[in-house]
């Protein structure tokens, strides 16, 4: 009797993937190892694709693929991971605001050296540039 299931590429275009992503969730203990044709093919099925469409959206809200680890080895334990999860979301957030923190203050640095640097005769003695130089 042959074995029934969606290839990779069913299986990934139906969660909205590439067939690498689904290697490396796979590859990374996300998903369960798939099970094989005949043949050797991958073979999913309708639960592989929901857990796949699980992981693409953890990841669209920023999710990291470790997080996303715990939040499923919570899950198969038998525990709602909704704690977890509200955990993961406020890191994430926090991760996030100090990236913004870093990227203002490198855009006022930016700004202060770009305005310098109209200022700045070109071809002065420098190693290479006295703008990037004296910043």
């Amino acid at each position: 009797m042959a074995m029934q299931g969606m290839t990779i590429g069913q299986a990934a275009k139906a969660a909205g993937l590439t067939r690498k992503a689904v290697r490396v969730y796979e590859a990374k203990g996300l998903l369960p190892p798939a099970e094989r044709s005949q043949a050797g093919y991958r073979l999913y099925s309708e639960d592989d694709v929901e857990l796949l469409t699980f992981i693409r959206r953890a990841r669209a809200l920023g999710l990291h693929l470790d997080d996303v680890g715990e939040v499923l080895h919570i899950r198969r334990g038998g525990t709602p991971p909704c704690d977890a999860v509200r955990n993961l979301l406020d890191a994430r957030i926090a991760e996030i605001d100090a990236t913004i923190t870093d990227l203002l203050a490198l855009r006022q640095a930016l700004a202060e050296t770009r305005r310098g640097a109209d200022d700045r005769p070109c071809g002065e003695p420098a190693t290479v540039c006295s703008i990037i130089e004296d910043a």
